[in-house]
């Protein structure tokens, strides 16, 4: 009786175990040059007003978030907030000073954060990638202000009455 038991058990044990799925390499030198190369393109594209290029960038659903509160646009909103600028020729330049890179462990996902020489002053971008085949896409982008901690409150009472105004506008 003994063995019958076993016999039943021994199977059921085999077809329940899982296989550990090694983790595949990635090699994070040459995946993080070839993000720097498509962000750095990027910013390029939106100095040199080079709509096409700038938007094929993107993933077709991204979202780009920019300074203003009420900036959280689609990839067409974005378009066509954007337009005028690129048709005029002169769109942003936007050029990195520092930047960093972090690839999750498959490989197919990056995110980043950026220190940028705007006409704005210092600026901070951060955003997603997805790896698309062999090609690295942007998906989310956020752009903001850098405030020095020592003109947070000049900051807030600048934005007391627009903030208040907005949040009136869009609390739920």
């Amino acid at each position: 009786m003994k063995k019958i038991i076993y016999l039943l058990i021994i199977p059921f044990l085999f077809v329940n175990c899982e296989k550990k799925q090694l983790p595949i390499k990635v090699n994070l030198t040459v995946e993080k040059e070839k993000i720097n190369n498509v962000l750095d393109a990027w910013h390029k594209n939106a100095a040199e007003a080079n709509f096409e290029l700038y938007f094929n960038a993107m993933v077709t659903d991204a979202i780009f978030i920019g300074t203003d509160a009420s900036e959280n646009w689609t990839i067409p909103e974005f378009k066509n907030f954007s337009k005028p600028y690129f048709d005029k020729g002169k769109a942003w330049n936007f050029k990195p000073v520092e930047r960093n890179v972090y690839v999750n462990s498959d490989g197919k996902i990056a995110w980043f954060d950026e220190l940028l020489d705007t006409w704005m002053g210092v600026c901070r971008g951060s955003g997603v990638l997805i790896k698309n085949k062999d090609t690295w896409e942007i998906e989310h982008y956020v752009l903001s202000l850098t405030i020095p901690n020592g003109n947070v409150e000049d900051v807030i009472k600048i934005n007391r009455e627009k903030d208040s105004l907005f949040l009136k506008k869009n609390r739920k």
